[in-house]
């Protein structure tokens, strides 16, 4: 019985991951056909200058922390009832935030590209598009509201897809945190230019999460790398665990939001207060 509820969890995400991409796809027709690439190349000329990511990750003593502006998930439902993303991101920012991720997918996650244009108006740290960035079309809206940053997930992206993406957000000035889950994709993560890693600690086929992920590939990494560790982190210990083995920073978002107060819960991760 146990085996057959297992296999049936694989298949429900393996399904909701097709999902996410069929209906992304979609979107992005549905958004082109309402704005051309070319109105937004011309938006570009107006958007605020690009802040570093990188840097912002690498610059304090401890990890730097992406703290995630996410209502809810496709596995969670909603994790915050009292969702207000500007308030949200201003709490993070006080409490010492490196980086702002930004969910903008709707379907999925109720997120809003608005989110991101709001936010990143009214706070100094990087922000970071979180999506299922698929064509250069995104990357264009995600500069044109903002953006300094943008997610790239290997696991959605072609052999020839990830390369020529990543080139697209450097183009424009832009850096990319790209994700991967499956070990076999670090080569080709590495080969196609990437240098800000991100591992997910959950399998998006069976929902386990293990920060062990992150520690079995840091040995594989480049040098050279700024590795950010996603999914699952949820005490100081784990903050801790993480910063020893090497790792640069962390991306948290169901720990931060499902906290009674955020700002408490991020110095607790911190290290600036006792749990």
């Amino acid at each position: 019985m146990y085996a057959n509820q297992h296999l049936s969890l694989r298949k429900l995400m393996s399904d909701i991951l097709e999902r996410i991409v069929a209906v992304k796809r979609q979107e992005i027709e549905a958004r082109r056909a309402q704005i051309s690439p070319a109105t937004l190349e011309r938006r570009l000329l107006s958007a605020p200058p690009v802040r570093d990511f990188r840097s912002a990750l690498e610059k304090g003593p401890g990890l730097g922390v992406i703290a995630e502006v996410k209502k809810a998930s496709p596995s969670a439902g909603v994790l915050r009832q009292d969702f207000d993303p500007l308030a949200i991101a201003r709490t993070y920012e006080s409490h010492g935030a490196a980086a702002i991720s930004v969910l903008t997918d709707e379907a999925f996650f109720q997120g809003c590209l608005d989110y991101l244009y709001t936010i990143r108006k009214s706070v100094a740290p990087p922000v970071l598009r979180k999506d299922f960035i698929l064509d250069r079309f995104q990357i264009l809206e995600a500069r044109a509201a903002g953006a300094d940053s943008v997610l790239l997930i290997a696991e959605i992206l072609g052999r020839h897809e990830l390369p020529a993406l990543l080139g697209q957000v450097h183009e424009l000035g832009m850096q990319s945190l790209v994700e991967l889950y499956e070990a076999e994709n670090l080569p080709r993560v590495v080969d196609a230019g990437a240098r800000i890693i991100g591992v997910n600690n959950r399998n998006l086929r069976t929902f386990e999460t293990r920060l062990e992920h992150t520690l079995d590939l840091l040995p594989k990494m480049p040098k050279d790398a700024c590795v950010v560790s996603e999914s699952g982190i949820r005490s100081r210990a784990d903050m801790e665990r993480l910063q020893a083995a090497g790792v640069k920073a962390v991306l948290i978002g169901e720990t931060l939001m499902r906290a009674p107060d955020i700002g408490a819960k991020l110095d607790e991760l911190r290290g600036l207060t006792r749990p």
